[in-house]
């Protein structure tokens, strides 16, 4: 079967009226700013639709940050939004207001047919260890890249 290639507007335009509707989406990630545990190429997540008062800290989230959608988690919830950072940076972070969020990871597949829930026990312990390595995540990060 032959790949076909769309542009990502046209492509996180369809994904928003997906999730609009109310439906589950499913995408392969392209990047490495969720690495070591989500991969280029390689990781999928399933996106559902969400409501504010639904996300909580260390969710991952589909959101729009200057004209590109991006995947990171949420590493603090402020009065006016929430504060974003992706597993595999150790430093910057994005801000976005509820009103970015497209759509909450619901689900993580690491091969077609394996999928764990976010809300599996073992999800959320890397989800709240790695939060919590992150004054050393930049020596993790570089020991991760050198055996990769």
């Amino acid at each position: 079967m032959e790949k076909k290639q769309i542009a990502n507007e046209l492509f996180f335009t369809w994904v928003e009226e997906e999730i609009a509707q109310g439906r589950q989406v499913r995408i392969r990630l392209v990047g490495i700013s969720m690495r070591p545990f989500l991969r280029n190429g390689v990781s999928e997540v399933v996106l559902v639709p969400c409501h504010p008062d639904e996300l909580q800290l260390l969710d991952v989230v589909l959101f729009r940050y200057q004209g590109r959608h991006v995947l990171h988690r949420i590493v603090q919830v402020t009065s006016d939004g929430y504060l974003l950072q992706g597993d595999g940076v150790w430093a910057s972070h994005e801000r976005c207001t509820a009103a970015d969020i497209v759509g909450r990871v619901a689900y993580v597949c690491r091969t077609p047919r394996k999928c764990l829930s976010v809300t599996s026990l073992s999800w959320r312990l890397y989800s709240r260890v790695w939060h919590l390595l992150r004054p050393v995540r930049r020596w993790l990060l570089r020991l991760y890249a050198l055996i990769d």
